[in-house]
């Protein structure tokens, strides 16, 4: 699943798009794993209602790792790296009665620190 990015970090939610590859594999008890297979990108679950809280994350993890701090790296994102590490580059979901089981107030989250960009998500279902 490819997914477009607008800034240089935000999170953007994929809730929707993992739940429609759910449905549409049949599956109806098993497990989702999702992989975001980049190294300056993660992905997590998290609030999905009130989006100061993705804005507070974001501000919380630049106060942690800036954006212009004393990094070596040549590329000048190394920021980005950290983060994504923070966040994790995998979730797995429970796959009940053919939906994803996530909290009331969850959301999936793509979480970017070195965009714009289209990211790949790897998306595997594995039946009970």
């Amino acid at each position: 699943m490819k997914i477009p990015t607008p800034k240089a970090q935000c999170f953007v939610d994929i809730t929707d798009e993992v739940a429609r590859v759910v449905a549409q594999s049949g599956v109806k008890e098993g497990v989702c794993h999702l992989f975001i297979p980049h190294t300056t990108a993660g992905v997590t679950l998290n609030e999905n209602c009130d989006p100061d809280v993705q804005r507070d994350m974001l501000k919380i993890l630049e106060s942690v790792v800036p954006t212009h701090g004393d990094y070596r790296h040549a590329e000048g994102n190394s920021h980005s790296h950290v983060k994504a590490s923070l966040m994790g580059a995998s979730q797995t979901l429970i796959i009940t009665e053919g939906r994803i089981v996530i909290g009331r107030w969850q959301g999936i989250y793509l979480a970017e620190f070195d965009g714009p960009r289209t990211r790949q998500t790897v998306i595997k279902i594995v039946t009970d």
